[in-house]
Formats: C-alpha cells, sequence, structure tokens
C-alpha cells in the first residue's frame, strides 16, 4: 500500500469523523442515565394515553386489561432485547435502529425491513402529534375564553407547528434534553389530572360498559382499531437505540447498564400514567367516552384548561424526540449519498421542509382517533412487538423450545396478528370520520 493510499484512507476517515460528529445522533455521548429515562417517558407517553379509555370501550373490561398488561410486559421484554443488541458485537455499537437491522439482515434486506417502518412510525407520530397538539390549543382557547368566536383547528395545528419550526433546530437529542424532561414531567402532570378528575367527577349517569357499537360489524372494526390505539400508545421502541447512542459506553461500564435503568424507570412512569387513565376513564363514562379523555372531561374548567396545555407541552417534546432520527436519516442522505456540505443553511431548508410537510398532512386528515389505530398497528406493532424478537433469534439463535425461543415466537405471533388486524379497523375509522367533516360528497 502507498503512502499516498494511506493519507487517502486517513482523510476519507477523518471527514467521515467530521460527518458523524455533525449527524444528530452521533454528535454528543454524554448522556446520563437520566436522560434515558425521560427521553423515553417523552417517546412513549403522549398521544395514546389519552385515547386509551376510548381503546377500553372498544374493547370491553376482561379483552381491554388483557391487552393493556399483556402490552406493558411484551413492549418492556422487547425494549429490553434492543438494550442488550445495542452492543452485541464487541467494539461496535447500533446507534440506529436500521443498522441493527443491516447486522441482522443484510446490508439491503435490513435497510428494506427496517427502514420504511421506522419511518412509518416516526412520521406517523409527528403527524398524530400536529392533530393532538392543535386539538389541546382549541380545547384550551375554548375553555378559557368561550364567547369568543370559534376558530378552525387547522389554525391551532399552524400554531403548534411554529414552535417546531423553531424547536427543530436544536443539533442533537442532549441539546433538547431540557425540551425532554419538560415534556415528561407535564406527561404525568396532565395523566395524574386525568383520572383524579374523572374520579372526582363519579360514574356518569346511564353508563354503558357495552361495546361502543351497536353494529356486530362495526363493534369487530371498533374492537380492531382499538389494538391499534393500544399499540400505538408503546411506540418508543423506533427511537431507543438512538437514544442509547447518546450514552457514553466502555468495556468497564457498556451504555446498556445506564440505559436499562433509564427505561425501568420510564416504564414504571409508563404504568402510573397508562393504567389509571385508561381503567378510571373507562369506569367513569363507559362507552360515551370521546377519543381524547380530556374532550370528555369538561369541568373544572380551568383544571382541564390546563391539563391540555400540559398535553401540547408534552406533545412539542414528543415530536422532537420522533423528528430528531429522522432528521439524522434525512442528513445523512443529503451528506453521504448526495454529497452536500455539512451546515447550517442545508440543515435549515430540510428540517423546516419536513416540519411543513407534517404540518400539512396533519392539516389535511384531523382525525385523531382513526389516525392512532391506523398508524399503531401498520407500523408501530412490527417495531414494537416482533422485529426485535425476530433479530433476537437470528443473533442469539436460542435452544428451539426453550423460554427465550417460546417467548420469542409468542411476541412473534402476537405481533404479527396485530400488525395484520388493527389497520383494518383504523383505515374504516379514517374514512368514517372523513365523511363527517365533509371531504366527500
Amino acid at each position: 500500500m502507498t503512502v499516498a493510499t494511506n493519507m487517502l484512507m486517513i482523510n476519507k476517515t477523518k471527514e467521515q469523523k467530521a460527518i458523524d460528529d455533525w449527524l444528530p445522533i452521533t454528535s454528543s455521548r454524554n448522556a446520563k442515565w437520566w436522560y434515558s429515562a425521560f427521553h423515553n417517558v417523552t417517546a412513549m407517553v403522549g398521544a395514546g394515553v389519552l385515547s386509551l379509555p376510548s381503546a377500553m370501550a372498544n374493547l370491553g373490561w376482561g379483552p381491554g386489561v388483557t391487552v393493556l398488561v399483556l402490552s406493558w410486559i411484551i413492549t418492556l421484554y422487547t425494549l429490553w432485547q434492543m438494550v442488550e443488541m445495542h452492543e452485541m458485537v464487541p467494539g461496535k455499537r447500533f446507534d440506529r435502529y436500521h443498522e441493527l437491522g443491516q447486522h441482522a439482515f443484510g446490508e439491503k434486506l435490513g435497510l428494506y425491513i427496517v427502514v420504511p417502518q421506522q419511518l412509518i412510525v416516526q412520521v406517523g407520530t409527528n403527524i398524530v402529534y400536529m392533530v393532538t397538539g392543535g386539538q389541546s390549543l382549541k380545547k384550551f382557547h375554548d375553555i378559557v375564553c368561550p364567547s369568543c368566536k370559534s376558530i378552525k383547528l387547522t389554525y391551532f395545528i399552524m400554531i403548534f407547528a411554529s414552535v417546531q419550526f423553531v424547536l427543530s433546530h436544536l443539533p442533537s437529542f442532549n441539546s433538547m434534553s431540557g425540551v425532554s424532561l419538560a415534556a415528561a414531567v407535564m406527561s404525568l402532570t396532565y395523566s395524574t389530572i386525568a383520572w383524579t378528575t374523572s374520579i372526582a367527577k363519579g360514574v356518569q349517569p346511564d353508563v354503558d360498559y357495552g361495546l361502543k357499537a351497536s353494529t356486530t360489524t362495526g363493534k369487530v372494526f371498533n374492537f380492531l382499531n382499538a389494538l391499534g390505539d393500544v399499540a400505538f400508545a408503546y411506540a418508543g421502541h423506533s427511537v431507543v437505540l438512538e437514544i442509547q447512542a447518546t450514552i457514553p459506553s466502555t468495556p468497564e461500564k457498556p451504555s446498556k447498564r445506564a440505559m436499562w435503568k433509564g427505561v425501568l424507570v420510564a416504564y414504571i412512569v409508563v404504568a402510573l400514567c397508562y393504567f389509571p387513565v385508561a381503567l378510571i376513564g373507562y369506569w367513569t363514562f363507559g362507552n360515551s367516552v370521546k377519543d381524547n379523555i380530556l374532550i370528555s372531561l369538561e369541568k373544572p374548567g380551568w383544571l382541564i384548561a390546563l391539563a391540555n396545555m400540559f398535553v401540547v407541552i408534552h406533545v412539542i417534546g414528543g415530536y422532537q424526540i420522533y423528528s430528531m432520527p429522522v432528521f439524522d436519516m434525512i442528513e445523512t442522505v443529503l451528506v453521504k449519498k448526495m454529497h452536500f456540505k455539512p451546515s447550517f443553511l442545508l440543515r435549515f431548508i430540510a428540517r423546516n421542509i419536513y416540519v411543513a410537510l407534517t404540518m400539512f398532512i396533519g392539516i389535511t386528515f384531523p382525525f385523531f382517533g382513526g389516525l392512532l389505530g391506523f398508524f399503531g398497528g401498520f407500523a408501530f406493532a412490527p417495531t414494537t412487538y416482533f422485529i426485535p424478537c425476530v433479530i433476537w433469534l437470528l443473533m442469539y439463535k436460542p435452544k428451539k423450545f426453550g423460554l427465550s425461543w417460546c417467548t420469542n415466537w409468542i411476541c412473534i405471533i402476537l405481533g404479527v396478528l396485530l400488525t395484520v388486524l388493527s389497520p383494518i379497523g383504523g383505515l374504516r375509522n379514517i374514512i368514517i370520520q372523513a365523511k363527517n367533516y365533509h371531504f366527500y360528497s
């Protein structure tokens, strides 16, 4: 090998390092374990928790409680798998979900399997958060100023998006830790307001715990849509490796220790948010509960207004958590594939276009309940419930019919069923709600 060749390789390595130092996921690795905790809470608890009482109304007490508990256990297990697999190859870190997929399935196939699913999860969540943020702002406005002129939801979504246009220029996960912490605190706060206010309200007169729909067809489709709602609520896996990439790691102190500590704290918070909201909300309103529990709660007005503003603050942070890996993908393609020079202007244009796109889609399809069910089943279930199990089986090859082998196959089967069935209900609800918005003549 000539001196010139050596110099060329050194220069390429330096150039690659400079690019990695500029990209949002790999630019900073000094996060603490508690960063993992509140990033995961922000990613997990959000729009999904508000829909859980409605999901219960479509599932019923028995199936509803079973699905909630099973989902909590399965997703904690698959999240543990991903944390463990982050550094399963000595000396290498899988900083992105698709890198782990490429290692398991091959360079090209891994991209084809993981990237579309991950993008649907992240972009889908950002769209839903645009709608949720706009709805909560509108609810806040209507409560605080009931005599004011009614303003269309479209304008509130645009107001919410204006904040994202600013925050989306934070360069990395660690730079947005303050936003994420505030979002995590807000999620616990508004969830607590939701279930404590439901208790104070008490069981409503003539409450009905039967399924929402009156026809068999409606009950089946709503049941499937509710499964998607639950899948959406447990959707933090698509960003977990990217979060773990920000934690420092050494052979003596691997990143998985700090990451797992944060995950456990996050999942305790998830349980404290999800189960009381879902069960008490359904207990209070029965099958009359709205897609968003805060819409069903009307008094005390000041507290419900405050809770809706807390939701806005939370989904502001949640939008950033899910958009950061998308920004990383976009900027990687622009710099590594299209050979643009890393710069503030490149990042400014790319990120503003992305925020504008999610805002436009959110304005066009402001159907909260249908969006949750459709996205929850179509892409959230694979990335959360069974792709980690498939990768685990391929990489570790546990003994057939052993505990690990059986556990993973149970998760895969349940995840596949969820992926196939729940989008059907979500798509039907989107169509029904679209008709109500007079988009169809």
